[in-house]
């Protein structure tokens, strides 16, 4: 067998052991985790994650994952517990102790003291008769068959499922909660995440001056002066009230010249959209971005409660704020 070969080999039975291990899960999502989850929706305080060595790795990142779904969270090194980091940790907390053995001294130190102050303890293991199984509120089973380590030592499998479970746990909780997009951005305001979740189209369309408006009757020929004066590749067009009539855009003038039409004689009112795709300014970026990509549209117009134009934006202002 080539080395590349045995390479590949082994990367896919690794694969393979750390699929089945998840799989197994499936069947332990039970009443011991909807019990889980009523303690931490019951709770008034936060999780505090805890765990050593390659499941303090995963507990870093299953606190990670709750504070940004809606559940306050946060980690604490059971060592540094231990010499004085207890102290971030109040009776109004719930306790998630990760240990697969459910035999790790720095947690079972701490086991009497969570149990004097009352504090709700979960545990993560892989072994339900152990010690930190048996003193928790409720257990979480990961437990796997086998390591994908082909010395059944390393830490793979079970560091897989216990990741697993907690994303389960996490989004169990943020559908509890009905915790919405908007929520998410406020907890990722930074780069393109929050711009796409927080971005308003009136903070990106164009106003005033800006817009390219003409009025019904209006010769097809100053329709076209006006677009590309204004430079959005579109004009709106208006009733005598000011109200929208429609619009007309580049693809509207190639289907223009498709029909043979002289654009020298024609009226705007022959050869535009009647009213048209419309976005309002209060809505996300994003979902204007939604509509476009729906429609096929490069551009929308924005109106207010009485369908006055009062805003336009098309694909490029959308690429420009990073939405796209």
């Amino acid at each position: 067998m080539t080395q590349s070969k045995q390479l590949i080999e082994t990367a896919l039975r690794t694969i393979r052991l750390e699929i089945e291990a998840v799989e197994q899960l499936s069947s332990r999502i039970d009443q011991d985790f909807a019990q889980a989850c009523r303690l931490i929706l019951e709770s008034k305080g936060r999780v505090v994650v805890v765990g050593m060595g390659k499941s303090g790795h995963v507990g870093r990142k299953i606190a990670a994952t709750l504070a940004s779904t809606g559940t306050a969270a946060f980690f604490v090194h059971p060592g540094e517990a231990s010499h004085g980091d207890m102290g971030m940790i109040t009776r109004d907390d719930v306790v998630l102790a990760l240990s697969n053995s459910g035999t790790t001294n720095e947690i079972i130190t701490l086991l009497p003291l969570i149990k004097r102050l009352g504090i709700t303890l979960i545990s993560m293991t892989g072994n339900p008769s152990s010690v930190l199984s048996r003193a928790a509120e409720v257990n979480l089973d990961a437990s796997v068959a086998v390591e994908a380590c082909p010395l059944n030592l390393a830490p793979t499998s079970s560091t897989t499922a216990s990741l697993v479970l907690g994303d389960a746990l996490a989004i169990a909780l943020l559908e509890a909660r009905g915790f919405t997009a908007e929520d998410f951005a406020f907890s990722h305001p930074g780069g393109a995440l929050g711009r796409r979740l927080l971005l308003k189209v009136e903070n990106v369309m164009h106003t005033g001056a800006q817009l390219p408006t003409v009025k019904r009757g209006t010769s097809l020929r100053e329709a076209l002066l006006e677009m590309t004066h204004k430079g959005l590749g579109m004009t709106i067009v208006l009733e005598d009230d000011g109200s929208l009539a429609g619009v007309f855009t580049d693809g509207d003038l190639r289907r223009t010249l498709d029909k043979g039409i002289d654009v020298r004689q024609a009226s705007i009112d022959d050869v535009m959209t009647a009213r048209g795709k419309v976005a309002n300014a209060e809505m996300l970026a994003a979902e204007a971005l939604k509509i476009m990509e729906d429609h096929k549209i490069s551009s929308l117009i924005v109106v207010d409660e009485r369908n006055r134009p009062i805003g336009a934006l098309n694909m490029h202002d959308l690429l420009r704020a990073g939405v796209m």
